[in-house]
């Protein structure tokens, strides 16, 4: 699933059965082979559809570009703990120095000093500051993090991940993401 994806090649987003989508970021997209394949094995209600079709020798169908699954999938209550995570907690930025460039992860305090790979020690950091900072504490290195590391929630991770939209968004599509944005009069 990849949220960065051409216009041509006609994704679909994909809705739970409450027509929320599964992830914001990455955006929950299908290609719409898959969600055929969904249609067909009667997983997924189409919601709206691209004005383009595909044909078989008897049948023609237009693509689907929102379905919902028909059964409710719970969102989990805990994110994985994963460096795309971490990353998008701090919302792809150096936590030293602010930079998005050359990401990569710093143990605030360096496992080498008694530090572990969690939430709470973890924080994202361009290579640069991690390279600057070492294998020192933050108090000897001078260098504190921007903010305090902590275990997101899932709805931290979604709200983030909404302050950076693909690079494509179809309008079918406008209805069902970014609900808590002002309403055109």
């Amino acid at each position: 699933m990849n949220a960065h994806v051409s216009q041509g090649s006609w994704p679909v987003l994909v809705l739970n059965a409450d027509f929320r989508p599964l992830s914001y970021y990455p955006l929950s997209l299908w290609s719409w082979q898959d969600a055929i394949k969904a249609v067909f094995l009667d997983r997924v209600n189409i919601v709206a559809h691209y004005d383009q079709a595909v044909r078989s020798p008897t049948l023609e169908m237009q693509l689907p570009s929102v379905v919902s699954l028909k059964s409710f999938v719970k969102p989990t209550t805990h994110p994985a703990f994963t460096r795309f995570n971490v990353f998008l907690r701090d919302r792809f930025a150096c936590q030293y120095c602010g930079s998005p460039e050359d990401l990569t992860f710093d143990h605030i305090i360096p496992r080498s000093k008694g530090g572990q790979t969690t939430w709470e020690n973890v924080v994202a950091a361009c290579s640069p500051c991690n390279l600057r900072k070492g294998n020192l504490t933050p108090a000897q290195a001078k260098m504190f993090p921007r903010q305090h590391a902590f275990a997101p929630t899932v709805h931290q991770l979604h709200r983030n991940g909404r302050l950076f939209p693909p690079n494509y968004l179809h309008d079918s599509w406008l209805d069902y993401l970014y609900w808590d944005t002002e309403l055109d009069p």
